[in-house]
């Protein structure tokens, strides 16, 4: 296939003249078009945050309905992550085949299933099937959402936009608390049912809401469809200047010439998938190695860090912490669903403005923090015989604090700087695979945190997640470039170096003045 020409500078003349008339760094409205288009995909991750936050509440009420052990309660609420993996492994691929946009129809579809069955269920193991195939549609949400996400929306918006998913995960988080306290009154069995069953609701509405979406450019340009593309980027771009360079960026990576402008091309065959997983797993660049080392890490220590234990076992840590009765439990639990989804709105709004890495050092040290004066006052109440007034005050707050500290940055981070990192041809199985590292870990904490304190304590477990936060917080800082205000093909050449990523950074920045200077002469 032939190859864009290009000046002494590796950008071709053609884009050169679109950069001089196009300067991102002013100022310009958020595209509304894009703002929906980011809005309804990243709605699937409802479906994750209401059953997070559903079984919080609804597993004490299963146990009492059902009989379940503490064991069988702990499977119950953590295996629907590994099951998610079942959905993200085929999530990437799929997508490729079917296009993003009915990939997120197919997730609504197959949770709706699941949440039918398990309000239907009349037993453990009717439920456990439930939660497989509630957790299949969970695993293809969690990846298309931020995929689609950053192929629709243009560089300026692209950290706030992608941070949708995260925040409608807490939405969906604090739906299921409020459900929780809405059903509580019900007969036992009768409440947890609809707890669990009411979660049909949003499937439906987002899979009716989806099909008024336009199809990914970068999907649509993977299989040649170079005019519906340019209709899309003109309609999600800022402007005809950005929309024409979106284009030509997207099409250079895909391997198009940069002349080419039929409305239908053909593509070759890895545009559809094939050898992406050779090219990931078996013969990495460096460049890919970088890139799948930041992916894997981001999304193992939002989870190792011990958030699902707390979103998972808010009201178990709360009776630990002294409180005794399910009403003051179930209220406490929705103040943390109300913070942890207040910061993620605040995290939307500074991810283009401040960047990446200073929200996510920024979280990751609150976290450590946070966590390190849980464990303090969890263990002072657990050696002492009677109620410590400020003790059970401190720990109710550094669980907010905490919830608060990973809505800032590592929460939304995790999603926004995975999806975009990925060069185009690799992007949603790398985001497969990001997922279901994030799947994987999330349901080990589920499925072993009762018997982890039982075993070192309410408060060990939570010194063992600082130290796990404080080894994240080393990794973010020495192998994180900064991707802010940078296009998705021009993120790749930050990666490569590892630990050396500043240089190359510095280099890029050097070059791009000279380019800019070059032009203005």
């Amino acid at each position: 296939m032939a190859e864009p020409k290009s000046d002494k500078h590796g950008v071709s003349g053609k884009s050169n003249e679109l950069i001089t008339n196009f300067d991102p760094s002013k100022p310009s409205k958020r595209n509304k078009y894009a703002f929906a288009c980011a809005m309804l995909a990243s709605m699937t991750s409802i479906l994750l945050g209401y059953d997070t936050g559903v079984m919080s509440g609804a597993q004490k009420y299963i146990q009492r309905d059902l009989g379940c052990s503490d064991n069988q309660i702990e499977i119950l609420v953590g295996t629907i992550n590994i099951y998610a993996l079942v959905g993200a492994a085929v999530a990437g691929r799929t997508s490729d085949w079917i296009g993003r946009r009915y990939t997120i129809v197919l997730a609504g579809a197959i949770f709706f299933i699941g949440a039918i069955l398990m309000g239907f269920a009349t037993n453990y193991v009717f439920l456990m099937v439930g939660r497989f195939v509630a957790g299949i549609g969970v695993g293809y949400a969690l990846m298309i959402a931020p995929v689609y996400t950053a192929e629709v929306s243009p560089a300026s918006a692209r950290g706030f936009l992608t941070s949708f998913p995260e925040v409608f995960i807490n939405a969906g988080v604090m739906l299921g608390y409020v459900s929780n306290y809405a059903f509580s009154t019900l007969p036992t069995s009768l409440g947890w049912r609809f707890m669990l069953g009411i979660g049909a609701v949003p499937s439906v509405v987002l899979a009716v809401g989806v099909l008024g979406m336009p199809e990914s450019p970068r999907w649509l340009i993977m299989q040649g469809r170079l005019g519906d593309a340019k209709k899309v980027l003109d309609k999600t771009s800022n402007s005809l200047e950005e929309s024409k360079l979106r284009l030509d960026e997207i099409k250079e990576a895909a391997g198009i010439p940069e002349d080419c402008n039929d409305e239908f091309v053909q593509v070759s065959k890895s545009s559809h998938g094939e050898g992406v997983w050779k090219e990931l797993l078996i013969h990495p660049t460096p460049t890919v190695r970088h890139i799948l080392m930041a992916a894997l890490g981001i999304h193992f220590f939002q989870q190792a860090s011990g958030i699902d234990a707390v979103v998972l076992y808010s009201p178990r840590i709360f009776e630990k912490a002294g409180i005794t009765k399910d009403t003051p439990q179930l209220l406490a639990t929705i103040a943390v669903g109300f913070v942890k989804t207040s910061f993620i709105l605040v995290a939307t709004f500074l991810l283009d403005r401040v960047g990446r890495r200073p929200l996510l050092l920024t979280s990751i040290g609150g976290m450590i923090v946070s966590l390190m004066t849980l464990g303090t006052t969890l263990t002072i109440i657990d050696h002492s015989d009677h109620k410590i007034t400020w003790a059970v005050a401190l720990s109710i707050a550094t669980v907010l604090s905490f919830v608060a500290f990973f809505s800032i940055g590592m929460g939304p981070i995790a999603w926004v700087y995975s999806s975009e990192i990925f060069p185009l041809r690799l992007r949603a199985q790398g985001c497969s695979m990001g997922v279901a590292m994030n799947r994987v870990v999330s349901g080990l904490i589920g499925m072993t945190f009762i018997s982890l304190y039982k075993a070192i304590t309410i408060g060990g477990a939570f010194f063992l997640f600082t130290g796990v936060a404080i080894v994240g917080c080393l990794f973010f800082y020495t192998l994180f470039p900064e991707t802010h205000g940078k296009n998705l093909e021009e993120v790749e050449q930050l990666f490569g170096t590892f630990f050396m990523w500043r240089s190359r950074q510095a280099e890029l920045d050097r070059k791009k003045e000279a380019e800019m200077v070059a032009h203005k002469a």
